[in-house]
């Protein structure tokens, strides 16, 4: 129940928008956890593990397109299944 030897390796570089470029469908078929600082967030949008940086939303702040503007905190980034 708990085989996790058919999961792809998380990549370095994700996000959750489709029209990116670092957008995996495959991998969004199980849950992903991420964790900043040692702090669980589940409001991540985008993360980058070797440059140590994740984006999420700005509050309710949209820009002209209707998109959630971000913003780019930084620190030591893990991802991880859940």
């Amino acid at each position: 129940m708990n085989d996790r030897s058919h999961l792809l390796p998380l990549p370095d570089r994700l996000s959750t928008d489709p029209r990116s470029p670092h957008h995996l469908a495959a991998v969004f078929e199980h849950a992903i956890g991420i964790r900043l600082n040692d702090k669980e967030r589940v409001d991540v949008e985008e993360y980058c593990i070797s440059e140590g940086w994740v984006k999420v939303p700005a509050g309710k702040t949209r820009d002209r397109k209707g998109n959630p503007l971000m913003i780019t905190l930084k620190g030591k980034v893990e991802a991880f299944y859940r």
